[in-house]
């Protein structure tokens, strides 16, 4: 198989000394687009083609309800026994994990409350990193650090870091962690793909001269980057287009005109390089110098084999230079999200 071909390499996590595969393994499929068998299968496939980077998140599965969050990462924790020291786990708060009106967000109580039911569910003692889901606008920012430095000073991450954060917002972190003498984020986990390049502008930049490791999301823009999708055939069951209460979100993110359109003009430069639909997307991700590890879905473990070659093969500079100038106009605009 291809997967198991691929010699996987590791890299630093921004400024620290912790070693990541080149390519994390997201779960956010796993309990609802994937049941536990998949998943499992999934996780196996991923292990021994050397990915040894796992995020989560604690309301994950995607696209699930209040009765679903938490899922994913107990079906991790079973996968997880006898072997965590093998593997970097990284998990996520600050999303709803219930009813209340304090099981959200990153005030302090929530930060300390959520860490122990990820750590419960996920049957380990600690993460590797814990990041913050999101930005929370009620939290003054100085409360959440102080939390999560609680959280490192504990034992129960070894390292924290952020996700959906603005550039302003993660310098801003980065100014008070300094300031207090505060644990600081280590990684930022943006959106980021050949048709959302908003994050080049000014968080990319940050992070290379601040050493803030980059983990992106949806490097593939939830699949449609893979060629797969025909706009007049509408979106097929079982994809992120479909996918429960994320499905709008997803459609309105990647699901027009123009970003078929550009997925079209890829396919012959995806060829000409060798590569897959996806195996191309996943390999312009890795070429930006800012980007530690994209984060790598699946629905089926046959799918990583696309995505592995990207790893080892990269891509010239004059293609390099021609898939930027194709998706230029994915710099800028506003975010959807």
């Amino acid at each position: 198989m291809i997967a198991l071909l691929v010699a996987m390499r590791h890299v630093r996590l921004g400024r620290t000394g912790l070693q990541v595969s080149r390519l994390c393994l997201g779960t956010m499929t796993f309990g609802l687009q994937c049941d536990e068998k998949a998943s499992v299968a999934i996780l196996d496939r991923a292990a021994d083609a050397g990915i040894t980077f796992l995020d989560t998140a604690d309301v994950y599965p995607l696209g699930g309800t209040p009765d679903t969050v938490g899922r994913t990462e107990e079906i991790l924790g079973r996968w997880l026994a006898g072997r965590r020291h093998d593997f970097i786990l990284a998990t996520k708060c600050a999303g709803a994990t219930g009813r209340r009106s304090w099981d959200r967000g990153a005030s302090r109580k929530h930060v300390l409350d959520a860490i122990d039911g990820s750590l419960r569910r996920l049957r380990t003692d600690y993460v590797d990193l814990y990041q913050l889901h999101h930005f929370d606008p009620d939290t003054p920012i100085d409360e959440s650090l102080r939390a999560l430095d609680d959280v490192v000073r504990a034992g129960k991450a070894r390292y924290v870091g952020c996700s959906n954060f603005l550039a302003y917002r993660v310098a801003r972190a980065l100014g008070r962690s300094e300031a207090l003498g505060l644990v600081r984020f280590d990684s930022v986990q943006p959106r980021y793909n050949l048709l959302f390049r908003q994050v080049e502008r000014e968080l990319l930049p940050l992070c290379q001269e601040e050493g803030v490791g980059v983990i992106p999301y949806n490097p593939i823009a939830g699949g449609l980057l893979s060629g797969k999708h025909r706009r007049e055939a509408g979106p097929a069951a079982g994809t992120r287009f479909t996918l429960g209460t994320a499905a709008q979100r997803y459609q309105e993110r990647y699901w027009h005109e123009r970003e078929f359109a550009t997925v079209e003009a890829l396919r012959p430069l995806a060829r000409e390089a060798g590569l897959s639909m996806v195996g191309l997307a996943v390999a312009w991700v890795l070429a930006h110098p800012a980007i530690t590890a994209p984060i790598v879905g699946a629905s089926r473990p046959e799918q990583l084999d696309d995505v592995l070659p990207a790893v080892g093969k990269g891509l010239a500079p004059e293609l390099k230079a021609r898939l930027d100038d194709l998706t230029r106009e994915y710099r800028h605009g506003d975010d959807p999200r």
